[in-house]
């Protein structure tokens, strides 16, 4: 696209030479005459009188001290969001319009397949379940029984999504997930030994969601596991039975979360978080990276520590230790 298509097509003002072609998009540093970057973060400034870059998108406020004649400048409200939008339209390829189902795919009876739907080599789909509209499903991906798949999902290879599990629309399920698998109940007899408890419930997964490569989300001992609409899950999380997580929560790699736990609305949790079962987490709660929480969280807030403190009280305590230890 010429640099003026873009700016119209971002509603965004343009300075510079509104004919550059652009043909793609690169980070500032490294970015040639042909494509297109972005300055959001302050720290980025910097590069500004340096890139090589054709055009950049900026805030309606962006300050320079210089003109450059050979850097055509958008300004747009939000500069960020506004490149996610330029990277949808320029990395789109041909998978992205793919349709049809492979002769190397196994479907059973009473399948109910969709418009525009792709099902790759090597799919299995269970009897009475439901793909929506424009789904795309790549090989080897296994989906059992009764499972309930919305439109416009993206689920990628070797993904797993057991029996009765409910997807919902534009969900996307990266490769090696697990959706819907046993949760860890175990029950111990007189003898000792340990009888494993049935995993009767199923996982609920609503619209908009994305789940991380390699993540388990177990199905609920009875009634369902719950993902909330926005809600966005990175690789390498495990979500237990019964754990209902609220809408637009976003939880970040290697965090494990046990049986029972309501997470609430808009919460941020950091990589190797460790939740235990059977406490509540009210909306708009922060969680520090490798922070143990260990009780129910009543107050919105940041919390950091060992034992998921108050932020400001962890850093004090830790403050009040390293002063101990230094004079002792």
């Amino acid at each position: 696209m010429k640099a003026g298509d873009i700016a119209e097509m971002l509603n965004g003002k343009i300075t510079g030479d509104s004919n550059v072609e652009i043909t793609g998009v690169g980070k500032i540093e490294t970015a040639n005459s042909n494509q297109i970057t972005f300055i959001s973060n302050p720290l980025y400034e910097k590069y500004y009188g340096s890139t090589n870059a054709g055009a950049v998108l900026v805030s309606n406020d962006f300050k320079i001290n210089k003109i450059r004649k050979d850097v055509t400048l958008i300004r747009v409200t939000d500069p960020y969001l506004s490149f996610l939008e330029l990277i949808e339209n320029f990395e789109k390829d041909d998978d992205d319009y793919e349709t049809g189902i492979s002769g190397l795919s196994s479907i059973a009876d009473n399948v109910s397949i969709g418009n525009d739907v792709f099902i790759d080599d090597f799919v299995k789909i269970g009897k009475n379940s439901d793909i929506g509209d424009n789904t795309k499903i790549y090989s080897n991906v296994t989906i059992e029984k009764n499972v309930l798949i919305g439109m416009n999902c993206l689920i990628y290879p070797n993904s797993v999504i057991f029996k009765n599990c409910n997807i919902g629309d534009n969900v996307i399920i990266h490769s090696g997930a697990v959706i819907g698998s046993d949760g860890f109940g175990q029950a111990k007899g007189e003898d000792g030994k340990y009888i494993k408890i049935p995993q009767k419930g199923s996982v609920k997964i609503d619209d908009d969601v994305e789940i991380g490569s390699n993540t388990n989300i177990d199905r609920a001992t009875i009634g369902e596991t719950i993902i909330s609409r926005g809600v966005k899950i990175d690789n390498h999380v495990q979500i237990a039975h019964n754990v209902e997580i609220g809408e637009n929560t976003v939880i970040a790699a290697q965090t494990g979360i046990a049986g029972s736990t309501k997470i609430g609305k808009n919460c941020m949790i950091g990589g190797k978080v460790g939740i235990v079962g059977h406490i509540k987490i009210c909306d708009d709660v922060i969680i520090g990276a490798a922070t143990n929480i260990s009780k129910s969280i009543e107050t919105p807030g940041i919390y950091t520590g060992y034992r998921g403190r108050p932020h400001r009280e962890d850093l004090k305590i830790e403050s009040k230790l390293r002063k101990f230890l230094e004079n002792n």
